[in-house]
């Protein structure tokens, strides 16, 4: 088990239970999260910073979840204004690997170490510890940090810096797809007269169904919408796909569609929310 000092910035809906799975694992934790009541249950086990500086100063190992581009290039503005020789800074953000590979650099040159390690898996993987963390990095700088990681899910290193974000941006293109074929074929059976649990129970029974389908049977079944991955998020990463060279016909497709959604009211909606735009 490792023995470093952790600390944890962003506490969100993945951040949290994965900040807590670090937590019940008894590693010494500090967190950070700009809205401060999201860390009040920390209070009693680990130490809640007022500042990134804070947290810098008392951590060994920083892990770092955040929304998008703008808010890592924030955070690490604040970051690189400390001292962080020895220390490993390991970024499970959905970012470009543009960002990612810069912001790299710049923890480097302070005689620093930085992977990226975003996850595969929504909330409820989060809480349980079972995503899949695609890893780019430096293998020394991996291996200081699969302690930590293991505690979060299945690690696979996939090579340099850049790597691991590589791999989430095209799964996350691929579950696009997934996410807007299902809702279309949902609202077919429905205007057939096909009841809808009996629908999805074929989807996931079927070659058809995966992982994807049916955690999100639920929220179809139950028509709540509540996000555990927002829709503009996933909207983010077609963007990153797009960015990154997706310049095929179904990413066209589904970057449009995505897109006028999240101009129509429901990006805050959960991603497969994306059925009640498709009903107008």
């Amino acid at each position: 088990m490792g023995t470093e000092k952790i600390g944890f910035i962003g506490l969100g809906n993945m951040g949290h239970p994965m900040a807590k799975n670090l937590e019940k694992a008894g590693f010494p934790l500090f967190v950070y999260n700009r809205t401060e009541e999201k860390a009040e249950d920390f209070r009693s086990k680990s130490t809640v910073c007022q500042s990134v500086a804070d947290l810098v100063n008392e951590a060994d190992i920083i892990f770092t979840m955040l929304t998008n581009d703008q808010a890592v290039e924030a955070v690490y503005k604040d970051i690189l204004k400390n001292d962080l020789s020895g220390k490993l800074f390991v970024d499970m953000s959905t970012i470009s690997q543009k960002v990612s590979r810069e912001v790299g650099d710049a923890v480097k040159i302070e005689e620093a170490h930085f992977i990226d390690a975003p996850v595969a898996g929504s909330t409820k993987p989060a809480a349980e510890g079972t995503l899949i963390i695609m890893v780019g990095g430096e293998n020394d700088d991996v291996q200081r940090a699969t302690p930590y990681l293991e505690k979060l899910g299945k690690i696979k290193h996939l090579g340099e810096n850049g790597k691991g974000l590589a791999a989430k941006i095209s799964i996350n293109y691929f579950l696009a797809m997934i996410y807007e074929g299902l809702a279309e074929t949902v609202l077919l059976s429905d205007k057939l007269g096909i009841d809808r649990k009996a629908m999805l129970e074929i989807i996931n029974e079927s070659a058809s169904g995966s992982g994807a389908t049916k955690v999100k049977t639920p929220l179809l079944l139950d028509d709540n919408f509540a996000p555990a991955f927002a829709l503009d998020l996933m909207l983010k990463d077609i963007r990153l796909a797009k960015d990154a060279g997706a310049d095929y016909p179904t990413g066209t497709s589904i970057l449009k569609t995505y897109t006028e959604a999240s101009e129509k009211g429901f990006g805050k909606d959960d991603v497969i929310g994306i059925i009640n735009y498709l009903k107008k």
